[in-house]
């Protein structure tokens, strides 16, 4: 089955922390929605192989993951690398040598792999959740307990108004309190109050917020679901908190799950992660009194399709997330705008001249190239001294939406270079993929910044620019630099600063 006519082909796989999803979808451009073509799922147990000293991945986990994606690299050999989001989560998130299984993974998938922060996948979660239950103005409740986290959200419409990762999943539950496959009152009991834990730090706002109803998005919900129809007569698609304390019973006086598994066709890998994530539906319910959840079929997947259909273009109107972050960013910290804008505007210029010869044309390096113009003065609300490094400290760590952890690292990384020393170590410090696309953005963005050192609204004496396979060489019309010694002493005291970080940089008149 393929796309209808006029319809992009779009994929998303989901590299989370009990099992890897893929859906593939046909996006219609005109109206945004998907019609789904293909799903895969494989229970791959990452989070199984984490250690709890070190926090690496061990070999066992990592072979399983390689060879899940290398099935799925299968699906996606013929996509378009812009129709193709792959994103990881919670334990990709902790794992100490996660860049090490990612690089290996990519190769064999043929796509490159993200990492999302807690806040970007609940912000995925619930664009996936509004658009599979419709657009309108009431406020909902989000809730999806994953393998490494369980995300709460509180939105009206498609906006999401609040949101929560917390570290509380059915794959660390299940290591810590079911692990050979018992269940008794008491480890019941204990792993529900372990998620109240979890949630105690946040319940309190999330209660006083309110909303009108809770949906339950992910396969724990989907399947607990499942059992509270076959078992206690609940609407489909529906669990009530009477069910659930019922279900949570009847596991315990199972003493497995393997009998009340057989009943309702649970699949065995299912089986090993349904006690946890019994107990963490239970402490979610408990922690903020919730009477009745419904389920929801989209989920992070459908909202990573949705989300690159704004980051892409593919939807007419559609809006990349990343855009409004920025834009919220320059708000929140008084940013210049009109310097940041004749900044942006002359290192988009730049850009233009180079672009292809440097490889750095494409659409990405374009945005993200624009984004750290735009930003690059973010860290003065904090400090004059050092701007640049409190900058950069805001990037790494600020919620933003849209964003991968890795964009994050190099939007963060164009600001923290923008002036002053250009630091092999900071360069080092990239994912290796981006190490000479950044370093190359960051020459262009640093030639942008210092030619509006004046801040003024007069024309520049904006430069010819050629790249160079270490550095670059400006030239200027006429006699701007005799007319300008300032820009001269500028451009010199540049020209020492990438010598000693081995580039180059050459200026004529």
């Amino acid at each position: 089955m393929g796309a209808d006519f006029g319809e992009q082909v779009v994929a998303a796989v989901d590299l989370g922390s009990n099992s890897f999803h893929m859906i593939v979808a046909g996006l219609s451009p005109e109206t945004g929605t998907l019609r789904v073509i293909d799903r895969l799922r494989e229970t791959v147990r990452l989070a199984e192989g984490l250690t709890d000293q070190e926090k690496n991945l061990n070999c066992q986990a990592r072979e399983r993951a390689l060879a899940c994606l290398q099935r799925f690299g299968e699906r996606l050999r013929h996509f378009d690398p812009g129709n193709v989001r792959v994103v990881g989560t919670n334990t990709l998130r902790r794992a100490r040598d996660a860049d090490q299984l990612m690089r290996e993974a990519e190769q064999v998938l043929g796509h490159p792999i993200e990492v999302v922060s807690g806040y970007e996948e609940a912000r995925l979660v619930y664009l996936g959740v509004a658009h599979s239950l419709g657009f309108d103005s009431s406020r909902r409740l989000v809730v999806d307990i994953g393998g490494g986290s369980t995300e709460i959200i509180i939105g009206e419409g498609e906006s999401p108004l609040q949101m929560e990762s917390m570290h509380l999943g059915c794959v660390r539950l299940n290591n810590e309190f079911f692990g050979d496959g018992r269940i008794t009152a008491q480890r019941m009991e204990q792993a529900v109050l372990q998620g109240r834990l979890e949630l105690e730090p946040v319940e309190g706002k999330f209660r006083a917020s309110g909303w009108q109803s809770a949906v339950g998005a992910s396969g724990t919900v989907r399947a607990v679901a499942h059992f509270c129809t076959h078992m206690y007569a609940t609407p489909p698609g529906v669990i009530t908190a009477d069910a659930l304390l019922r279900l949570r019973k009847a596991l315990v006086e199972d003493g497995s799950c393997k009998k009340l598994a057989a009943q309702v066709g649970l699949s065995a890998d299912r089986q090993i992660v349904f006690p946890p994530g019994v107990a963490a539906l239970s402490a979610v319910f408990e922690a903020l009194d919730i009477d009745r959840m419904e389920v929801s079929d989209g989920a992070m997947r459908e909202g990573l399709l949705y989300d690159l259909g704004g980051r892409a273009g593919l939807v007419a109107g559609a809006e990349d997330a990343r855009d409004a972050s920025v834009a919220a960013l320059r708000r929140r910290y008084s940013v210049d705008a009109e310097q940041a804008d004749r900044v942006s505007r002359t290192a988009m210029r730049l850009h233009s001249q180079v672009a292809s010869t440097w490889g750095v044309a494409d659409q990405f390096c374009c945005d993200i190239l624009d984004w750290a113009a735009q930003l690059h003065e973010v860290g003065l609300d904090i400090s004059h001294a050092q701007y640049h490094k409190h900058g950069a400290y805001i990037l790494n760590n600020a919620d933003m939406a849209g964003f991968s952890r890795q964009e994050q690292q190099l939007l963060a990384f164009l600001v923290r270079v923008h002036r002053r020393k250009l630091a092999r170590s900071q360069i080092s410090a990239l994912p290796q993929r981006w190490t000479q696309i950044g370093t190359r953005l960051a020459l262009l963005l640093r030639q942008a910044v210092l030619l509006h050192r004046s801040r003024s609204e007069e024309d520049i004496a904006e430069p010819r620019i050629q790249p160079l396979e270490d550095g670059l060489r400006v030239s200027f019309a006429g006699s701007a630099l005799e007319d300008n010694p300032l820009l001269r002493a500028d451009l010199e005291q540049e020209q020492r600063y990438l010598s000693k970080a081995g580039w180059r940089l050459e200026f004529v008149p």
